[in-house]
């Protein structure tokens, strides 16, 4: 393989031995295809779990499996994992362990949140939602509009997929009761000025429903700090099993009637979890809350919360420098757009996420050509339905995405450069 000249500071030994540690934590980074090494470029639509995560479940097949509320010892123990689990979440976002609750992804839990909001709502009501978004912070919403409730859609600026921002006040009046926005795009990896949109939306008197599912594994998270009213992640997508979770201030949890079966529980945050959880994937958080807090070397007097905070901080740093490697490398390529923000001194408001196209070939065949030489990769709308629609993409393939995380590398980005250079 050649080297590609690329940008980006070099990295000290001391950093290059932190991540060579990283990538030893997580077994799928040594698999093979087509005898090379695969390079994991799928994370916005799924992260590695780590060693400790996988050790998590399988130890809670073995030692806890049963359903939760009964009054023998395997019974008792899955409450308790939930319990912990339900605090660990609270630290990772800053919140009360109460208003966290767990559910099958973010799609299904928006579904059930914006259900039971409309309870709330009348006819003449408004809801905003964007065009950056995915779709699962925006058809919930829109499905609304059956009980007479006004959904107004925030433009996008084409030139650098970030929300138009003008055009978001002049969607906002005395009839917004709630906005819908995303903390970054799982497509074009932007991220949005949230806290903005936030102090907006109190000035209106409304609510504010974030998507934080792409925005979760690169940086932290204080919802308190925030002041958002729900906030929806998936665990997934931070190196943990397939579940969604999501934080509610208590006051709304608590005024919001949900959607149950009638044994169900009625106090909060149990009311919002219907049916039999997925414990052994709740465990599964846990350890990758664990494995997050280890990130920040410090295992002293901080707090859970601190230690989370500095990781998650520091992942934030090290994923910059893998945005100025790889957008440069990529708009060097003859023929390919890259979408989104590309100036340097923007790399704070956009997450190690890259869309784009290659002149005269459909997405697909991109990711097949990638596929072929172990870089994973993913071809689409990625359900940002509304962004390909309006980048005129959606007929055409939609467009080729790459995702990095902490565990990604710089030579790993030399690679792919290297291979869709020969592939142009």
């Amino acid at each position: 393989m050649t080297t590609t000249q690329t940008a980006g500071a070099p990295l000290s030994q001391s950093q290059q031995r932190k991540i060579l540690a990283t990538r030893e934590q997580f077994p799928a980074l040594s698999r093979e295809v087509n005898g090379k090494t695969a390079v994991f470029f799928d994370g916005p639509g799924g992260t590695q779990v780590s060693r400790r995560v996988i050790d998590a479940v399988t130890s809670y097949y073995v030692n806890c499996n049963a359903n939760a509320g009964g009054v023998f010892i395997t019974s008792e123990d899955t409450d308790a994992l939930v319990e912990k689990t339900r605090e660990a979440m609270s630290s990772f976002l800053n919140c009360d362990k109460d208003e966290i609750l767990f559910g099958a992804n973010a799609t299904t839990i928006t579904f059930a949140v914006s259900r039971a909001i409309a309870r709330t709502l009348k006819s003449g009501d408004e809801i905003v939602v964007t065009t950056l978004d995915h779709d699962c912070n925006v058809a919930p919403w829109k499905a609304l509009e059956e009980n007479g409730v006004t959904v107004r859609t925030v433009d996008v600026n084409t030139s650098d997929c970030t929300l138009d921002m003008k055009d978001f006040a002049s969607k906002i009046n005395e009839r917004t009761r709630l906005i819908a926005v995303g903390f970054a795009s799982n497509a074009v990896g932007t991220v949005n000025d949230v806290a903005e949109v936030i102090r907006i939306a109190r000035r209106a008197g409304a609510m504010v429903y974030v998507d934080a599912v792409h925005y979760a594994p690169h940086a932290p998270i204080d919802v308190k700090a925030l002041d958002c009213d729900f906030l929806v992640c998936s665990p997934y997508k931070f190196f943990a099993p397939h579940l969604g979770v999501l934080y509610g201030k208590a006051q709304h949890l608590e005024r919001i009637v949900p959607y149950k079966v009638r044994p169900a529980d009625s106090r909060s945050p149990f009311c919002w979890e219907t049916g039999t959880q997925n414990f052994e994937a709740i465990g599964g958080v846990l350890a990758a809350i664990e494995y997050i807090a280890q990130i920040a070397d410090d295992t002293g007097a901080a707090s859970l919360r601190d230690r989370l905070a500095r990781a998650m901080t520091g992942i934030r740093a090290y994923e910059k420098t893998l945005s100025e490697r790889m957008i440069p490398a990529l708009l060097s390529i003859s023929g390919l757009e890259l979408y989104g923000i590309t100036e340097e001194s923007k790399m704070d408001w956009r997450t190690p996420t890259f869309g784009f196209n290659i002149k005269g070939r459909h997405p697909e065949e991109v990711a097949r050509y990638l596929a072929k030489n172990a870089i994973f990769s993913w071809n689409g709308n990625f359900y940002a339905l509304g962004l390909t629609e309006k980048l005129g993409l959606e007929e055409s393939g939609g467009m080729v995405r790459l995702g990095c995380v902490h565990y990604n590398t710089f030579e790993e980005i030399d690679r792919v450069i290297d291979v869709l250079r020969n592939f142009v």
